[in-house]
């Protein structure tokens, strides 16, 4: 990648509402897919709101995972923002429709200060879609 970074805006459908609810497991499951993608966990931190959803961020040496749910209606709202060529954003997303237990995932994937003729230049997303 002849980029700054990597980051990917990630929207569930249909996923486990009591998982999606559950700040402990979310941020288990936040911080198993930082891991799992190759990134360096720095911090966390999460915040329930009553009387449901759930907001939170790991910090990851490379950049953050972040998070919002919204329980009632089975969707999850995520962020994983990468630099380097080490870490993978794509295996995170993966590991969290798994263990969000989404029926589908709507993505768009962004290159960040692409690097080109000794500058920085201006792009626009990919949009896919993954069922």
């Amino acid at each position: 990648m002849n980029a700054l970074g990597r980051q990917i805006l990630a929207e569930f459908f249909n996923c486990n509402r009591e998982i999606i609810n559950d700040s402990a497991k979310i941020e288990l499951f936040m911080k198993k897919a930082a891991l799992e993608c190759g990134a360096t966990i720095v911090s966390s931190t999460f915040h329930t709101f009553n009387p449901h959803g759930i907001s939170g961020v790991v910090v990851i040496a490379e950049s953050h995972l972040a998070i919002h749910t919204w329980p009632e209606y089975g969707y999850a709202a995520v962020d994983v923002f990468t630099c380097g060529d080490l870490v993978d954003p794509q295996i995170a997303i993966q590991s969290l429709q798994q263990n969000f237990d989404a029926g589908k995932i709507e993505i768009k994937e962004f290159v960040r200060g692409e690097i080109k003729d000794q500058g920085v230049v201006i792009h626009k997303p990919n949009e896919l879609q993954i069922a």
